[in-house]
């Protein structure tokens, strides 16, 4: 008898989860951490640290991105460039203006998983749409719509 009971191809095999971040409620940091742990799989029952059972997720209407407070204006993002004084600093202001809301809510997603050889995967599943509109409509079976709790209000197929 095996060992690995429930462990097969079919609990390995990744869903396609949808999110309008342009009408959700909640803000970046919550959207950022519920989208990480479908990155993960943690929602998944077979779900181990050093395996990748995560799903695909795709987040639309990210130029409507909602954040709290005046983080909009103070909030700063680093980067260096390994020469002697080039740590250049953007506000999350100024990132919107010249890549959009897409790579803020990747930033927010990147800090929230583990820093480990499966984040760049994790990332490479994880597809971020300015717009409404996008490529993947045909993957997508069921969208569910969630309140700001996360708790499912309805599961709808998409057709």
């Amino acid at each position: 008898m095996s060992q690995t009971i429930g462990k097969t191809r079919l609990a390995y095999s990744r869903a396609w989860h949808i999110i309008d971040v342009g009408s959700d409620p909640r803000p970046l940091g919550r959207i950022a951490s519920r989208i990480a742990i479908a990155l993960m799989g943690k929602n998944k029952p077979i779900w181990d640290p050093s395996t990748d059972c995560g799903d695909y997720v795709v987040a639309v209407g990210c130029r409507d991105l909602h954040t709290t407070g005046k983080k909009r204006f103070q909030k700063q993002y680093y980067h260096h460039t390994t020469r002697p004084g080039s740590l250049k600093s953007m506000t999350m202001d100024q990132m919107f203006g010249k890549w959009g809301g897409s790579e803020v809510l990747k930033r927010a997603v990147s800090g929230m998983l583990p820093k480990n050889k499966l984040r760049d995967p994790r990332l490479a599943r994880l597809k971020v749409f300015e717009g409404t509109a996008h490529p993947y409509k045909q993957n997508i079976l069921q969208s569910r719509h969630e309140h700001g709790n996360g708790e499912a209000l309805e599961a709808q197929t998409v057709s």
